[in-house]
């Protein structure tokens, strides 16, 4: 659009631009190292905005294009912060669509609109639509160009900065609540179990993982409990693991046996999870009463630690395969272990053993044992907790905990009475 100015010759060679062919097989001009991306099909118009520039605070080259579909293909090619300075009257768009275009092609691009003197309207329109300022072309001045083309940058990246905050801060209330459902309070009724957990979230804290664990006491004393781990990591995960969590709790209240238990879990896996490959490994116990035995099933889950007198102990019961690997040819055997007074099971998903301790080595199996023997003196709470940190310090050289760690101490209470 003309500003009512007389015509003007063609932008002369200093104007720092190379040429190249739109779509439309003419002509259109720019400078891939440019930051100011002037939109507009009338030539003495464009020349006026490279003299301005000129003359003005600001040292960027300037890109010319007459339409906007090779403005679009200029900026779909760049990443680096761009200013565009957008007349709303080109040869393939007419008023605020060019606006509404560039917007939802390319957002980190910051919009000036050039209107005209009778447009102050519409460039407040443009602002809405999503552009940052408008400047009325009768009244251009090189300072207040340049002023306008450095505070758009400016309210852009104030736009990117808030718009992260609020994606990190809505991503951080999700995983709250995930985190919420996928560890849930122990339902004791008195004092005479104890279960001490800890959770640890890997070193990418953006994605869960669908490590779980539940502690159910029913009414004639039996503790139950159950420790997961779903393959792969994200909300939809996360996700199953909860509803497996939730779901493992109701078939516990509703009296359940434990082998039924892995087989609702399975079924409940099979029809939820979004991809095929996904799995769940899972170990279930049962704690009667007399608390001198407890009975453990295996599907797929890493071993437990038994500690008692001082020592620890690997412990590897039978298992089965996991879950949802071969969908309803599970076996699970029942194992069940002698527990002496006062001894105490550790669950862990495997993120605790699988953290890197060296280029081409793993905390492992026999490096967990060992940290915990080193630590068997310590009661139960400390002694999760300090699985855990040196865990973290031993993968700590190596990116951290790859993996989020879940962490069970059970075992009843020496002072419970008979």
């Amino acid at each position: 659009m003309r500003m009512g100015a007389p015509a003007r010759p063609p932008i002369p060679a200093r104007f720092p631009v190379q040429t190249a062919h739109g779509a439309d097989g003419r002509d259109s001009v720019w400078d891939v190292s440019g930051s100011i991306l002037l939109v507009e099909d009338d030539a003495g118009d464009a020349l006026l905005v490279e003299e301005m520039l000129a003359d003005g605070e600001l040292d960027s080259a300037l890109t010319w294009c007459k339409t906007l579909s090779e403005a679009m293909a200029y900026l779909r090619s760049h990443r680096a912060p761009i200013c565009v300075l957008l007349d709303l009257h080109l040869p393939d768009v007419h008023g605020l669509r060019a606006v509404t275009q560039i917007v939802e092609s390319s957002s980190d691009a910051a919009i000036v609109v050039l209107t005209g003197l009778a447009e102050a309207d519409a460039g407040l329109e443009a602002v809405a639509t999503g552009a940052q300022d408008y400047l009325v072309k009768g009244r251009l001045d090189p300072q207040a160009l340049s002023r306008a083309i450095r505070y758009a940058l400016q309210r852009k990246q104030v736009e990117r900065a808030a718009s992260a905050l609020r994606a990190n801060q809505l991503m951080a209330q999700e995983n709250a609540r995930l985190e919420r459902g996928l560890l849930p309070v122990p339902l004791l009724n008195d004092d005479s179990f104890r279960a001490v957990a800890r959770y640890e979230p890997g070193r990418a804290h953006g994605l869960l993982s669908g490590d779980f664990y539940d502690v159910v006491q029913t009414a004639d004393g039996t503790v139950r409990a159950v420790i997961g781990d779903v393959s792969g990591h994200g909300a939809a995960e996360a996700a199953l693991g909860v509803c497996l969590r939730v779901a493992w709790r109701t078939a516990v209240l509703c009296g359940t046996d434990p082998l039924q238990q892995l087989g609702l879990l399975e079924s409940i896996l099979v029809a939820e999870r979004s991809d095929p490959h996904v799995f769940a490994t899972v170990t279930s116990l049962v704690f009667p009463p007399g608390g001198d035995s407890v009975s453990v099933v295996r599907a797929g889950h890493p071993g437990l630690l038994l500690r008692g007198g001082g020592d620890v102990e690997w412990v590897e019961p039978e298992g089965g395969m996991a879950l949802g690997l071969l969908p309803g040819h599970g076996q699970w055997p029942v194992t069940d272990l002698e527990l002496a007074p006062g001894a105490g099971l550790v669950l862990f998903t495997d993120g605790l053993f699988e953290g890197r301790t060296g280029p081409h080595t793993r905390l492992g199996e026999e490096g967990l044992l060992d940290m915990a023997r080193g630590r068997a003196h310590l009661a139960a709470r400390p002694f999760i907790d300090a699985l855990v940190a040196g865990a973290s310090e031993a993968a700590a050289p190596h990116g951290g905990l790859a993996d989020d760690v879940a962490v069970l101490h059970l075992g009843w209470s020496t002072t419970r009475e008979h």
